[in-house]
């Protein structure tokens, strides 16, 4: 049905000290809203993830929340954009899409979500003389975005391509002073030679910007994938115990307890790499 108010138009009349203008129907800003929300490519499995619905029973999650909240409340006139690290299964995906939703409905912002493993395949599918998207088509919406989620930062494998592709997208991000909201499972220890962490996986000038760039919020709690949402006290205590992903077990599991030949690989890319620490974005292919 065509609205009651201006048919469809998008402008109402609106008559002021005896003259008429034209103002903005609320029907208009209802459909900029609705496209925008359709263009952010949110998951079809987080179409329900809403702030309000975020489970918050551990002090780390209940942080991260109000920190989400302030950060929806002040956008766009924010300094730093947000990264949520932790282990599996404790709502940063959720909490990351939340926000993405309420900037989007509350401030008309343009936003997009990507996983990193997906845009980094989308890159490279470029490469492909039988595609014909561009590079730089790909690229646009995630440089250009006034608010990007970054999904799942470090479960890509990691290569030079993937440090430079990811580097030029932050520091282009940094530059412009856009927002940008990630989520990765990574684990921010000093040890260089551990694929578990930021410095490894993104190098230490990424690391850097993200430090400048971003609110580092980490959060804890059981995974509610492994054991559900309405966990019982003695389950959670069960799990903490035994658990491969409970974050007690996984810190007692320190970078010297990598396999040597993980290790040694480890420091000969560091070698390979000393002395080049500049972003330089060489683009057109992919590494391995």
């Amino acid at each position: 049905m065509p609205c009651e108010l201006c048919q469809d138009s998008g402008w109402t009349r609106l008559v002021k000290d005896g003259v008429e203008h034209a103002s903005r129907c609320a029907c208009w800003r209802l459909h900029v809203v609705t496209h925008l929300g359709d263009a952010a490519r949110i998951p079809t499995r987080f179409s329900r993830a809403e702030l309000k619905n975020f489970e918050h029973d551990m002090d780390s999650q209940r942080h991260a929340w109000k920190k989400a909240q302030a950060f929806v409340e002040a956008f766009p006139v924010v300094e730093k954009g947000m990264l949520l690290y932790g282990p599996h299964g404790v709502g940063k995906t959720h909490l990351a899409v939340g926000i993405l939703k309420e900037v989007i409905r509350t401030k008309g912002a343009r936003g997009y979500f990507f996983e990193t493993r997906e845009l980094l395949r989308l890159v490279r599918d470029t490469y492909n003389q039988s595609v014909a998207e561009t590079e730089s088509a790909v690229l646009r919406p995630v440089l250009e975005a006034d608010v990007l989620v970054l999904d799942d930062v470090g479960a890509e494998r990691p290569s030079e391509w993937v440090q430079e592709t990811l580097g030029m997208v932050v520091n282009t991000r940094y530059n412009a002073r856009r927002a940008t909201i990630m989520t990765s499972n990574l684990l921010d220890l000093p040890d260089i030679t551990d694929p578990r962490t930021f410095i490894f996986q993104l190098g230490a000038r990424t690391r850097s910007r993200l430090l400048e760039m971003c609110e580092w919020v980490e959060l804890r709690g059981v995974d509610v994938r492994e054991l559900g949402p309405r966990a019982s006290a003695a389950e959670i205590g069960d799990w903490q115990r035994t658990s491969p992903s409970s974050p007690d077990n996984a810190r007692k599991s320190s970078s010297s307890s990598l396999p040597a030949r993980s290790r040694s690989m480890a420091r000969a890319r560091l070698r390979e790499n000393e002395g080049s620490s500049d972003l330089k974005w060489s683009g057109g292919k992919a590494g391995s």
